[in-house]
C-alpha cells in the first residue's frame, strides 16, 4: 500500500497504548496522555505509572484502566503485555532520566514499539547500546522533542529547504526560564533534576539545552559539528549547573550561539529559534508559536501566521487542526507528535510503505545525538576547549 505525500493513511482503529511513569502529580505524564488522547490515533490501556504500589493504583484508577492492567513493575508489564492478544502496540515511557534506557530495552525486547521522553539515556554509550538493540528489535522509536511538532516549526523547516533564507550564514537559539531560581540540591525537599544518579550530570542542559539543539538542527537541517560551552549557576548554590552560554559551529562552518538558563528572572518558557541567510532572518517564538517573523534584506518585515493556504506548505497543512484566528498550542504540537508517531508504528504493523518525508518526528538517532551534545558541553566546559559532537552513524 502507498501513500500520497501529503496524506496521512487513515487509521484502521486505535492503537494500544501504554505508559511507565506519569502517575499523579507528574505534569509531563498528563502531557503525553493529553496528547495522546487528541491525536485520536491512541487508547491509553495500560500502565505502570508509578513504582509505588498505592500511588500505582489510584493513578491506574484515575486514567480508567482496568484493573489487570494496572501494573507496579515494567518489566511485568512488558512481559504480560506482549503475551496479551489486546497488548499494548507501544509505550510511553515518562520517567527520571536513568530508568529510559532499561525501560526501552524491555519493552524493545518484546516488540513493543517505545515512546521516549528526552534525554534518551544519561550517557552516551548507554545511548549508542539502545540504539543496538533497537537496530536488532526492528521496531519503531520515537523521542519527544515536541516542539518540533509545532506546525509554524514545521512550516519555518519547510521554508529553509525550499531557499527562502537564501545560504544559511547564522544560527541562534535560546531557552530560558525561571522556575529553578529558588531551587538547591540539599535537603530531602531536593527535586529528583539534581539528583546526578537519577537525572545525570547535567542540569539545564540535559533538560531544556537539548530542545534548543534538536530544534536548531531540526529546522536547518544542519548537525552540530564542534562547540564551546561555559556552564555556570547563577541561582541558589547547587552541584549542576543551571545555565549555559555557548558557542557552536554547524555542517559547512555556519556559526551559531546556544544559550538556556532556568534561573533568568521573568521567564516562563522562553524558546526561541533565530536563522539567518544570505536573503532573510526567520525568527519562532514558543511563547507565540502561532507566527512566524520573515525579515528580508530590503524589505519591510512580514508575519506569517498559522493557517489553511496563504503560503502555507503541504508538508505543514496535513498537521493543521484550526483556521487562522482559532488558536493552536502546545498541546496541539504533543498531539501531531503523537499522530506521527501512530503512522509510523501502524504502517510498520502492516506492513504499508510510506512516501518519503511523510513523517518528521524525532528518533531514535536524535535521542542519541541529543546526548552527545550534552557530553560535548560538560567536556568543554570543563577543558574550556571547542569539542566534536561528531558520532559514529546509528538507526
Amino acid at each position: 500500500m502507498d501513500i500520497k505525500m501529503n496524506e496521512f493513511p487513515l487509521p484502521s482503529r486505535r492503537l494500544r497504548l501504554g505508559f511507565v511513569g506519569g502517575g499523579q502529580g507528574a505534569l509531563i505524564g498528563e502531557v503525553h496522555a493529553n496528547g495522546a488522547r487528541l491525536s485520536n490515533r491512541w487508547d491509553i490501556v495500560a500502565g505502570a505509572l508509578s513504582s509505588n504500589p498505592e500511588r500505582a493504583k489510584a493513578s491506574g484508577k484515575a486514567w480508567l484502566l482496568a484493573d489487570d492492567r494496572i501494573y507496579i513493575d515494567y518489566r511485568e508489564m512488558a512481559r504480560t503485555e506482549a503475551a496479551r492478544k489486546d497488548g499494548i502496540e507501544a509505550v510511553s515511557i515518562v520517567t527520571p532520566n536513568h530508568l529510559h534506557a532499561p525501560i526501552a530495552k524491555a519493552f524493545m525486547e518484546v516488540g513493543i514499539d517505545v515512546i521516549s521522553d528526552k534525554p534518551l539515556t544519561t550517557t552516551l554509550d548507554e545511548a549508542l547500546s539502545l540504539a543496538k538493540v533497537h537496530s536488532e528489535a526492528g521496531v519503531v522509536f520515537g523521542v519527544t522533542y515536541a516542539y518540533t511538532a509545532h506546525v509554524m516549526v514545521r512550516q519555518a523547516r519547510e521554508m529553509v529547504r525550499q531557499g527562502d533564507l537564501g545560504h544559511i550564514r547564522q544560527i541562534h537559539v535560546e531557552y530560558f526560564q525561571d522556575w529553578a531560581m529558588e531551587i538547591t540540591d540539599q535537603g530531602d525537599n531536593a527535586p529528583w533534576r539534581l539528583d546526578t544518579a537519577q537525572n545525570g550530570p547535567s542540569f539545564t542542559v540535559g533538560d531544556i539545552g537539548t530542545h534548543a539543539e534538536h530544534l536548531a538542527r531540526f529546522v536547518s537541517g544542519l548537525q552540530i559539528e564542534a562547540l564551546r560551552a561555559d556552564f555556570h549557576v547563577t541561582g541558589k548554590p547547587k552541584v549542576l549547573e543551571d545555565t549555559a552560554f555557548m558557542q557552536l559551529r554547524f555542517e559547512g562552518g555556519v556559526p551559531g550561539t546556544l544559550m538556556v538558563s532556568q534561573t533568568m528572572a521573568g521567564s516562563q518558557c522562553g524558546l526561541r529559534l533565530r536563522i539567518c541567510g544570505s536573503k532573510a532572518t526567520l525568527e519562532w517564538n514558543q511563547e507565540q508559536p502561532e507566527f512566524l517573523n520573515l525579515r528580508s534584506v530590503g524589505a519591510p518585515e512580514k508575519i506569517i501566521s498559522r493557517g489553511y493556504g496563504s503560503g502555507m506548505s503541504p508538508a505543514t497543512e496535513r498537521l493543521l487542526r484550526m483556521p487562522r484566528g482559532h488558536p493552536e498550542a502546545l498541546t496541539d504540537a504533543w498531539a501531531n507528535l503523537y499522530l506521527e508517531f501512530a503512522v509510523a508504528i501502524q504502517a510498520r504493523r502492516e506492513g504499508a510503505v510510506l512516501a518519503d518525508g511523510l513523517l518528521a518526528y524525532p528518533t531514535i538517532a536524535d535521542g542519541v545525538d541529543g546526548v552527545r551534545f550534552v557530553e560535548a558541553s560538560i567536556e568543554s566546559n570543563r577543558t574550556g576547549a571547542w569539542v566534536s559532537c561528531a558520532l559514529k552513524n546509528v538507526n
